[in-house]
């Protein structure tokens, strides 16, 4: 009898942890902006699932699901990278999901074609130049910088930075390793400075007449124009944007995105995280609030997007970033691009 009731005790306290956890997910991100914070709540009073945080850097997180294995207690890994979202799946920490409505929202260059991961918000990777001294007829592309009248005058953050990495990918899977090695050389060359500081501080760094050109993301130009520092949106209006490639291959982009992590105990919860994610209003949240662009079509930009004007997005399976990565920080290593 006591058997009975301790074995009918352990079946109610599983039971009740069931029911505890059917109602939640846990996410693993990079991710630190408010306003995911307040689309996490739009999304729990909408569907009542609860959203546990765990906050850390892409890398951290991935080696922690690889240490918890099956018994990890996150649902979904979200990162701001294409590049470590392939690394996650590579490791066999993803599964994939079939989702009809992902698919018809999400281009296909921006997704796993398997559904490990989906990227849910974009941004591209520009040249902000300075009004005063470089006309908008100077610049061309990636490439162009490597040529002699850019010695000294470019700005550009460390290699060791995924956001160059990434780019240093889709230039090998443009150019080849060989190539890519040549043109990572000459724009040390062209460097006006050691790499140093984010790509806020590259472009402050043009505004104090240091360089002339620097290699950030849109988004970061967003946060400046719209800070609370005045120093800052100084910094801003006198910088301009321009989107190289236009000629061929397009601008090189990159995606936040997330997948459903191996080990999910809630994986039809966190379906509905992700395709809230695409959802048309949490997409005109990111325009508005991280200078991010939405990936879905139809979705209105910022105005500020809306005055940098169309651009041609290169059309490489984001995937690739991650398949490429070893090869571009080896591009990197063996480079003068510290």
């Amino acid at each position: 009898m006591i058997r009975q009731l301790i074995v009918l005790f352990f079946s109610f306290s599983l039971l009740i942890g069931s029911f505890a956890n059917a109602n939640e997910i846990t996410l693993y991100t990079q991710r630190h902006y408010d306003s995911d914070k307040a689309l996490i709540a739009q999304f729990t009073e909408k569907t009542g699932i609860k959203v546990n945080v765990v906050q850390a850097g892409a890398d951290e997180l991935i080696e922690r699901l690889s240490a918890e294995g099956d018994n990890s207690p996150a649902d979904m890994f979200m990162t701001v990278d294409a590049g470590r979202l392939e690394r996650a799946k590579t490791a066999g920490l993803l599964q994939p999901l079939d989702s009809d409505l992902l698919k018809q929202r999400i281009p296909v260059s921006f997704r796993d074609p398997e559904g490990h991961w989906f990227g849910f918000s974009m941004r591209a990777r520009i040249l902000a130049y300075a009004k005063e001294r470089v006309s908008a007829d100077e610049l061309e592309s990636y490439e162009a910088l490597a040529n002699a009248e850019w010695r000294g005058r470019i700005l550009v953050r460390s290699s060791s930075n995924i956001y160059n990495q990434s780019l240093m990918a889709s230039i090998i899977a443009e150019h080849g390793v060989i190539g890519a090695r040549d043109w990572a050389n000459a724009i040390s060359d062209n460097m006006a400075r050691p790499p140093q500081g984010s790509d806020r501080d590259q472009m402050r760094a043009v505004a104090a007449g240091l360089g002339d050109v620097a290699i950030v993301n849109t988004y970061y130009l967003g946060l400046l124009l719209n800070s609370t520092d005045p120093k800052d949106r100084s910094v801003g209006e006198s910088l301009a944007i321009f989107f190289p490639n236009q000629e061929r291959r397009g601008t090189h982009v990159n995606v936040s995105g997330a997948g459903i992590t191996k080990s999910s105990k809630n994986k039809e919860n966190a379906v509905k995280f992700l395709e809230f994610l695409i959802s048309d209003g949490a997409q005109a949240t990111f325009p508005a609030a991280t200078h991010e662009y939405p990936v879905a079509k139809g979705v209105e930009w910022s105005e500020l997007q809306k005055s940098w004007g169309e651009f041609k997005v290169d059309p490489l399976y984001l995937g690739v970033l991650g398949d490429l990565n070893e090869a571009a920080i080896r591009v990197f290593n063996e480079s003068d691009w510290r």
